[in-house]
C-alpha cells in the first residue's frame, strides 16, 4: 500500500476518533470544561489511535472472523 492510502485512513480515523473522544470529554467533565479544554486530550488520543489505524483495523477484522466462524457452522 502506498503512502496515500495510509494518509487517507489516518485522516478518516482521526476525525472519527476526535469526535468520539471529544463527546466523551464533554459527557465526563461537563459541558463547559469538556468543550473548553476537552478538545486537547481528544486531539492527542485521536492522533495516537489514527497512527495505529492499520493495526486496529486488522484486529477488528480478525475479531469479526472469529465471531462469524461459529455462526456459519
Amino acid at each position: 500500500m502506498n503512502g496515500n492510502g495510509y494518509s487517507v485512513g489516518f485522516v478518516l480515523v482521526w476525525v472519527i476518533a476526535f469526535i468520539g473522544f471529544w463527546i466523551y470529554a464533554i459527557n465526563d467533565y461537563g459541558f463547559l470544561l469538556g468543550v473548553g479544554v476537552g478538545w486537547f486530550p481528544a486531539a492527542i488520543a485521536a492522533t495516537v489511535v489514527a497512527a495505529l489505524w492499520p493495526l486496529i483495523m486488522l484486529v477488528g477484522v480478525v475479531l469479526v472472523i472469529l465471531v462469524m466462524i461459529p455462526l456459519l457452522r
